[in-house]
């Protein structure tokens, strides 16, 4: 329920909204909506979602309704259906089509247009032939947007490309049918000189095709990235388990998840993952849950404690009682998290769309007031007309449709060349206002395993020695503690012997027979039972190393305690670089984990981090990116787990280490593919100067053609240095882009 206006109470439905092409779409809805009595509504362009609060007493179809009168579509959201859903046209797949068919018959178009001996006896109706279906059916989705801006009163971008490539093509046909350009053996020269004409030889279908196809090619790119919006959710759902062994009288029977209810039994062998949340009713274990909840260190769980969906039990074998199950989910709900993150992300103005707010009325205007002026002073109609509409082609922004696109796409390429992959251009607007970097600990500062951290041993024991016979005997155990000291063992001292004797001890570790030593390993209170007490300098080491939060465990064998090794996600080794190169950027790093504060601290302090908010939980990630961006910081924030996701997504820049969860790479702008924290440096400098590079194609872009519109109002443009122009305005975008190559 949302909150209360005035004395109406009021509820909140998310509307799909369809048929936007630009972010002043999206504002337009969002006016429209907001003019209702009672509705406050917010639309966000990248998602194609509209979450709207209204009053109780007010039908949702009538939000649906105003939409449609707006000239797009939405949807109330559907309720969930068991059976399979129809799959959707792929709408993406459709713009490629286009696109590709509009390259392929716009090339010739150009060549021919542009160089002199390919112009055989009727080159112009074959290039009319090429362009026509260029222009008409792939720059539909221009024209069918211009139309619907027509109809409300508004320009945006689609306007004047759909005004200048129809001007073109309209112009082009008059000049064939009844202009001097249909004549046989006409060509196009290197004429360069400023000259007034009337036009009638003159054809732009080159122009026409040129923009349409390179327009085209830039919404396909956009479309890609936001095609993306959904996929964490998708990620999210599939972590949990897929089918169950559910205890039917005393019996296992395997049933998908869905048909697991409150209260049934179920039953969790060590590897699987546990179905739903539940509580232990028989058996003790490990569960790892770091993927969830961050905790580098698996927890150990008993009959009574709560166990979590989608963690996995390392140990023994569990018979849990579900709890919740579906929606209520702890998982389900973190999957909530990040769509409402995605949603209520800030909206991201397009360049050129604010650009072209301005842009495309003034042109309009002048192209009208061309005309005009020179009807008015009895040039003729073919000069007025051939004046006009050489300021609509000289503004219609062939090198603008490539100024985002090429810088992207070479930015991009050049970023996944280095192990940084870039989502789209709403994520470069990010970076250039990042004041704040919020890192995750486990498996992004960390290395996000258990790893054999230390040994301190007593007086006169061998080290080789130790690891050796602790190793052996917890090579034989299953629990992921046990697991990182053989694996430390072996990898220091080779090859360990097999124990002729093991035994578990709940709680407390582990013990048996090792080369014919009766071998202990475990928590101290395991030594004392067997009168085996750590010397003072042990206890002191132990003592210490459980104060900085890392695991400490015993080792004794004949009657003494010979031994403390410590475990511990260790920090890698580039991360306190990384920091380092993170604040020469300007940015505030600050740890943010669930783990306990002891564990952070040391962490912190290794790698050169001031801040650290420490036993936070999933939820909890996302309030404490909220609340630093109430402060007025604007954050980026760095993880790779499950539970980093939604923060990920409600972050102003989410950057996700490839190495780890689909989720979390789904949620997020940036995906750094190497586990190395001085990626997410280089990914931040890369994406800047991605930006950088984008605001110059644009200015240039622009620049050439404001440049050349008084000559074309003054009809002193040739077709020639119209097509020059353009043509050089294109090829210094593609220029300028390419330099992002050379990015090291």
């Amino acid at each position: 329920m949302a909150p209360i206006t005035g004395d109406r109470p009021t509820g909140a439905v998310e509307l799909s909204i369809g048929g936007m092409t630009c972010a002043s779409c999206a504002n337009r809805i969002e006016r429209k909506l907001n003019k209702m009595d009672g509705v406050t509504a917010t639309v966000n362009y990248a998602t194609e979602k509209a979450k709207v609060t209204f009053p109780e007493d007010l039908d949702p179809q009538a939000l649906v309704a105003e939409v449609e009168k707006a000239g797009y579509t939405a949807k109330l959201p559907e309720p969930p259906k068991p059976e399979q859903a129809p799959p959707e046209p792929d709408e993406l797949a459709a713009l490629r089509t286009r696109l590709l068919v509009s390259v392929v018959l716009a090339v010739p178009v150009i060549a021919l247009a542009m160089i002199p001996v390919l112009q055989f006896t009727y080159w112009q109706w074959l290039s009319l032939t090429l362009a026509a279906p260029v222009v008409v059916w792939g720059g539909l989705p221009f024209h069918k947007a211009a139309w619907t801006n027509l109809r409300h009163g508004t320009a945006t971008m689609d306007t004047l490309v759909s005004l200048g490539t129809i001007a073109a093509l309209g112009w082009s046909l008059w000049a064939l049918f009844l202009g001097d350009a249909g004549v046989p053996g006409m060509t196009h020269g290197f004429d360069l000189t400023i000259s007034r004409s009337d036009g009638s030889g003159d054809i732009y279908l080159e122009a026409a095709a040129g923009v349409t196809a390179f327009i085209l090619a830039g919404r396909y790119f956009e479309a890609r990235s936001k095609r993306r919006a959904g996929a964490a959710l998708r990620a999210l759902l599939e972590l949990g388990a897929k089918d169950v062994a559910v205890l039917r009288d005393g019996r296992e029977v395997r049933v998908p998840v869905g048909e697991l209810k409150a209260g049934d039994h179920f039953v969790v062998r060590p590897g699987e993952k546990i179905a739903t949340d539940g509580v232990i009713e028989e058996g003790t274990s490990a569960v790892d849950a770091s993927m969830l909840t961050g905790e580098s260190v698996p927890v150990e769980v008993r009959p009574g404690d709560a166990v979590t969906g989608a963690t996995v039990n390392a140990g023994g074998r569990l018979v849990v009682r579900a709890t919740r199950v579906g929606s209520g989910t702890q998982l389900a709900q973190m999957a909530r998290l990040v769509e409402e993150a995605q949603t209520g992300k800030a909206q991201v103005q397009r360049l050129a769309d604010r650009i072209s707010g301005i842009f495309v009325p003034i042109v309009i205007a002048l192209s009208v007031a061309t005309l005009g002026y020179w009807l008015g002073t009895g040039e003729g109609a073919g000069a007025a007309f051939t004046a006009a509409v050489a300021v609509l082609i000289i503004a219609c922004p062939c090198a603008l449709g490539l100024a985002t696109p090429t810088a992207l796409l070479v930015g991009t390429g050049r970023g996944a060349q280095l192990g940084i992959l870039i989502k789209g251009p709403e994520v470069l607007e990010s970076t250039r206002a990042i004041d704040t970097v919020v890192l995750d600990k486990t498996g992004t500062v960390t290395e996000g395993r258990m790893t054999l951290a230390g040994v301190h041993l007593a007086d006169g024991e061998d080290h080789d020695e130790v690891l050796r016979l602790a190793g052996a005997l917890e090579h034989a155990s299953e629990h992921p503690i046990a697991q990182a000291i053989a694996q430390g063992a072996a990898e220091r001292v080779g090859a360990l012997p097999s124990p002729e004797d093991f035994a578990n001890v709940e709680g407390l570790g582990v013990q048996g027979i090792v080369d014919g030593h009766a071998v202990l390993v475990g928590r101290p209170r395991l030594l004392e039972e067997w009168s085996q007490h750590l010397p003072a300098e042990l206890e002191k080491r132990l003592g210490e190393e459980q104060a900085a939060g890392r695991t400490a465990v015993a080792v004794g064998w004949d009657g003494r305690a010979r031994a403390v090794l410590v475990v511990a996600d260790v920090v890698k080794p580039t991360s306190a670089d990384a920091v380092a190169e993170l604040r020469a950027l300007g940015l505030t790093p600050v740890l943010l984990t669930g783990d306990n504060e002891a564990v952070a601290s040391t962490v912190a302090g290794e790698v050169g981090i001031d801040e650290v908010i420490a036993e936070v939980l999933p939820a909890g990630k996302v309030d404490v990116v909220k609340r630093l961006q109430a402060e007025g910081r604007t954050v980026a924030m760095v993880g790779d787990g499950v539970n980093d996701a939604a923060a990920l997504a409600q972050a102003d820049l989410g950057l996700a280490m490839g190495t780890g969860t689909d989720v979390a790479i789904e949620a997020a702008d940036l995906t750094l593919v190497r586990g190395d924290l001085r990626v997410a440096a280089d990914a931040i400098r890369l994406s800047r100067r991605t930006l950088r590079t984008i605001k110059g194609n644009l200015f240039w872009a622009f620049a050439y053609n404001v440049a050349a519109l008084p000559l074309a109002a003054a009809g002193l443009l040739n077709p020639m240095i119209a097509g020059a122009a353009m043509a050089f305005s294109s090829v210094f975008v593609v220029s300028n882009s390419l330099r992002l190559r050379r990015f090291r």
